[in-house]
């Protein structure tokens, strides 16, 4: 499937008003179908996030908050202490969706705050209609910040270079842009000619279902690989950087991202190739010191023995299925975020990015 760049529809978004609900891009579809899908309820939208119909740290926060948007609905017009044991029910709800993603839970408590600044001197249906204002404004800051991070990035990179992604930080994991891939998005567009090598990203393929779909509808020069294909191209010299997205950032700089990219961090460093992360400001999780504190989601092992419905693994094998790995901040080389480009030391130099946006 090869819609033009145009015509292809937003990964979600929120249609209509108070009364509306999210519309999102069911993304286990993909390459192969394009599909809208509605979420009316709160448990439409929290099966979306847990089955990876919506995916990536920045857009799972966006349907969060538009998920309390639709969650509430049924609260709007009874009374204030109905609303908010509503609300809290739903925020907590759809907190346990998903667990590594920093950004669920940012969002979570962003609209909560909204609503308990307004316990008391607005009514429900106002405060309701405040956090749909709310909501759309977290998705509209997050295509801002996805197209700083594209522009501080692509400086990173020279016309002609092979750079190579591990999953998928592209439009279909944000409002628009993406993060590591609004890097190549933008070096692209500034007429940069990169060659991309995508990882396929076992066991749920992000790399070869999404991020090569993506970079093909822009026009990029891509070459999917095997996850364990990664080492032989950077042996080759094929590869002149790496830049990944992330789930979750520690105080110190170590990153959760999706399971495998610590092993390509590792072949980085091996290889003398510069290894980015690139990440929107909400993503960092100042509450934490290490990674080692970093939740990391644990999935149905049948991912692994009857991948998309073929059982390719001796029934009743044991089966290890972590979601996420941590990246140690020792074997990033910069992080790419909407302020700019931030080197070590990480924990001096974050705490200047925490001072400024929070």
């Amino acid at each position: 499937m090869n819609a033009p760049l145009s015509s292809l529809p937003p990964t979600l978004h929120w249609s209509g008003e108070v009364a509306g609900h999210l519309v999102l891009i069911d993304q286990t579809l993909l390459p192969v179908e394009l599909r809208e899908i509605e979420c009316r309820t709160v448990e439409t939208v929290w099966e979306a996030i847990r089955k990876l119909r919506v995916r990536g740290a920045p857009a799972i926060g966006i349907a969060a908050a538009y998920g309390i948007c639709v969650g509430v609905q049924t609260a709007a017009g009874k009374s204030s202490d109905e609303f908010f044991a509503r609300l809290h029910e739903v925020c907590d709800y759809l907190a346990t969706s998903r667990p590594t993603a920093v950004n669920l839970f940012w969002a979570l408590e962003r609209m909560r705050a909204v609503a308990e600044g307004l316990r008391g001197s607005a009514a429900p249906a106002g405060i309701a209609a405040r956090l749909l204002a709310e909501a759309r404004a977290i998705e509209d800051e997050d295509r801002r910040m996805c197209r700083a991070i594209g522009r501080f990035g692509a400086e990173l990179l020279a016309d002609g270079q092979g750079v190579l992604t591990h999953c998928n930080a592209g439009g279909l994991a944000t409002a628009d842009y993406g993060t590591a891939l609004a890097v190549f998005f933008a070096a692209h567009e500034a007429g940069k000619k990169l060659h991309v090598f995508a990882d396929e990203t076992r066991p749920l393929l992000q790399g070869a279902r999404l991020t090569a779909w993506e970079l093909s509808q822009r026009g990029i020069d891509t070459t999917l690989i095997c996850d364990s294909m990664a080492a032989q191209v950077m042996s080759e010299s094929r590869v002149q950087a790496v830049v990944v997205g992330a789930d979750r950032i520690a105080a110190n700089g170590d990153t959760a991202n999706k399971i495998g990219t610590y092993g390509v961090a590792v072949l980085a460093a091996h290889h003398k190739v510069p290894f980015y992360v690139a990440a929107p400001s909400s993503t960092f999780d100042f509450a934490i010191s290490s990674g080692a504190e970093i939740p990391i989601e644990h999935r149905d092992g049948r991912e692994i023995t009857h991948g998309f419905g073929r059982q390719t693994a001796p029934a009743g094998i044991d089966v290890y299925n972590p979601a996420f790995d941590v990246t140690p901040a020792t074997l990033i080389a910069a992080f790419i975020t909407e302020r700019g480009v931030i080197r070590p030391p990480y924990r001096e130099n974050l705490q200047v990015l925490l001072e400024s946006t929070h």
